[in-house]
């Protein structure tokens, strides 16, 4: 599988990120064998959150065991100093490895946050001195929202190395400022830092609750994916052809082999193809960022 720089860190990662959430939706021998599963097709880099249900404790095992091939990414929610060396912790606790190669300030959606996350108490200085103690390596950012505020995340903390955002047809086609992840990614790219990208697979919202409960949902996705094989190869080259990085695979555990196949055979997606893809989403909904809160 095609690996390319992530930024400044040094490492190089596989176009395709794992997104271990879909191991929360299995029984650990069913993780276990997905995590085998996976690192066959050759993908070295893998990401995880505390908030992704048992997630960490299903990959623990089989990241013990091949801890040299997996680059290691993680999250933490809290903003604050002490939340972020509490959660800190707890993941390497739950995860059981001494160190987390990429560990993240995950979910910003508000300039409120930025403010506290870079303050004196904020979870950057717990994230600078766990790198100081060699528990971290580098330090990323996620979010799934304005990208006006990524941009200023990026300007603002000088030692960030990567950053995850939302990019696919549906948010490239869109003209307003609140859908201008390709700012975000041009900016990453001047500074050297290293792009994420997620929701590459959403194809829109579910609908409503009253009319599709959660539990009869087919897929574990708080969107409702792309899920034919032609859909979900075109969703990834098409990503992957924007300049990221890596993409991050959709959540559910039943999409993630075909995404893995899209992801070995890339091969690039040249600019027609591009817009023609573009032109076909353009009018489409998108659950980004509409349904930030779920």
């Amino acid at each position: 599988m095609e690996t390319r720089p992530l930024g400044d860190t040094g490492h190089d990662s596989t176009v395709m990120t794992f997104g271990a959430i879909a191991l929360n939706w299995l029984e650990q021998e069913g993780a276990n064998q997905l995590v085998e599963h996976v690192l066959d097709y050759g993908v070295n880099h893998f990401d995880v959150a505390p908030t992704y249900g048992d997630a960490e404790l299903k990959l623990g095992p089989k990241l013990r065991q091949h801890r040299e091939e997996i680059f290691l990414g993680c999250k933490t929610q809290e903003r604050t100093y002490e939340g972020a060396w509490r959660k800190l912790d707890r993941s390497l606790n739950r995860l059981g490895v001494e160190k987390i190669d990429l560990y993240q300030v995950h979910g910003l959606e508000y300039d409120e946050e930025l403010n506290e996350i870079t303050g004196d108490d904020g979870a950057l200085t717990a994230f600078r001195e766990a790198k100081e103690q060699g528990l971290i390596d580098h330090i990323g950012l996620t979010s799934h929202g304005d990208p006006g505020l990524i941009l200023d995340a990026l300007d603002r903390i000088d030692d960030l190395e990567s950053v995850m955002f939302p990019l696919n047809p549906v948010v490239v086609g869109k003209d307003d400022d609140e859908y201008d992840y390709e700012a975000v990614l041009a900016r990453a790219d001047e500074k050297n830092v290293g792009t994420l990208g997620i929701k590459a697979f959403a194809g829109g919202s579910w609908p409503p609750t009253d009319e599709l409960p959660e539990a009869d949902r087919p897929f574990a996705n708080w969107y409702r994916p792309v899920t034919a094989p032609d859909e979900i190869r075109e969703r990834f080259d098409f990503a992957a052809a924007q300049g990221l990085t890596s993409v991050i695979n959709a959540g559910d555990p039943k999409l993630v082999t075909m995404i893995l196949e899209a992801a070995a055979d890339y091969d690039g997606m040249d600019e027609a193809a591009q817009r023609s893809v573009i032109e076909r989403a353009r009018h489409d909904d998108s659950p980004v960022p509409e349904q930030l809160h779920h």
